[in-house]
Formats: structure tokens, sequence, C-alpha cells
């Protein structure tokens, strides 16, 4: 079984996420923040990841610790399920429609952490959370999965469906890139034979 269990205690936030990459999409998320509750749900569901977040985070400051610190947590946790991405099909693209709203998401389980943004918001929030905080949300989950993510909004005018659609497409182009390829015999998808560095 591919999964990963990490807890993450600081003066800031108290987190606990568990993964399963071999799920069917079920999840159990509890941020103290709607909005983002709505999206790693999203995340779970789209990409058959199954997974449980918890977060206390410090809330009557602002919504950045307990976004990035859960972001964070969700990277290392998948990258600890992933284990050393023999047999992975490493490669993910989706383009995500949303009503007026179509986003591209492509990314590398590289090793090697980058994260492309062109993607905004006209309006500040989205329910309770500030959308300034979105992007730093994908910069961090790349940042500890080791991911090489490309995230665009082609076209789109309604901030929910920008949202939406970019964790959807991020959704489904994780579930092709953890993917097994059973052609490949479990070795690492590099010449290098190794992922990272």
């Amino acid at each position: 079984m591919r999964s990963g269990r990490i807890e993450r205690t600081t003066a800031e936030t108290a987190i606990v996420v568990e993964v399963d990459l071999d799920g069917t999409g079920q999840y159990r998320v509890s941020t103290g923040i709607g909005f983002l509750d709505h999206m790693v749900e999203q995340f779970s569901r789209h990409s058959l990841i199954d997974v449980t977040m918890t977060v206390d985070g410090d809330l009557h400051v602002d919504q950045h610790h307990t976004t990035e610190d859960s972001a964070l947590t969700l990277g290392q946790a998948i990258a600890q399920a992933l284990g050393d991405k023999g047999g992975i099909a490493r490669y993910g693209t989706a383009y995500s429609p949303m009503d007026e709203t179509l986003a591209r998401v492509a990314l590398d389980i590289s090793g090697r952490p980058y994260l492309v943004w062109r993607a905004g918001f006209t309006q500040e929030k989205l329910g309770e959370w500030d959308t300034e905080l979105i992007e730093h949300w994908f910069h961090s989950v790349a940042q500890t999965a080791g991911l090489t993510l490309h995230c665009e909004l082609l076209y789109g005018q309604n901030n929910h469906h920008i949202c939406e659609a970019l964790y959807k497409g991020f959704a489904r182009a994780m579930r092709q890139a953890v993917e097994i390829d059973p052609r490949k015999g479990g070795a690492v998808p590099s010449t290098k034979g190794q992922l990272g560095g």
C-alpha cells in the first residue's frame, strides 16, 4: 500500500495528514477554513487519493500559517507514500473546464520543486479564504512533494470557478502521475536511476 502519514506540530499549527495513493477519493478534511476544506476535498475526489487532514491553526492571527502548513504537510505525506517513485508514470497533464473557465495543469514528480503560476483572482476572498493564499498553497505542496508544477488559467471570470478548475486540474494531473505503469517493471522513471537532486 502506497500510503503516508505526517504529523507536524509548531507554535502556529498542529496538523495530521494521511494519504493513500491507491485509494478511491475518500476524504475527511477539517482545516478551519471552509473553502480550503472544499478544495482539498476536490483534490482527493478527483485524484482518487484518499486524504485525511486535521488542522488546528492560529486562525485568530490570520489564515497564512494554516494554509501554508497544511499544504507542506500534504506534500510530505505524498512524498512519503511515493517512496523511491519506482514504476510511476511521473508526468500528468489535465485541462479542467468549469462553465466559462478553463484551466491547464501540468506536472512532473521530478523531485525538483518548482511552481509556474499564471492565474489570478479579481476578489480578495472566496468564502472567508484569502485568495492571495491560493498560489502559496500550490507553491507549498509542490515544495515538499517534489513537484515541477505548472498551473495556468487559460480564461475565466468567476473566481470560484477559477479556483475549483485549478484544483481539479491539479487532482487529475496527479492521478495520472502517481499511477503505476506495469510496463516499467517498478523501475524509477529516470535515466539517472533516481528522481530529485
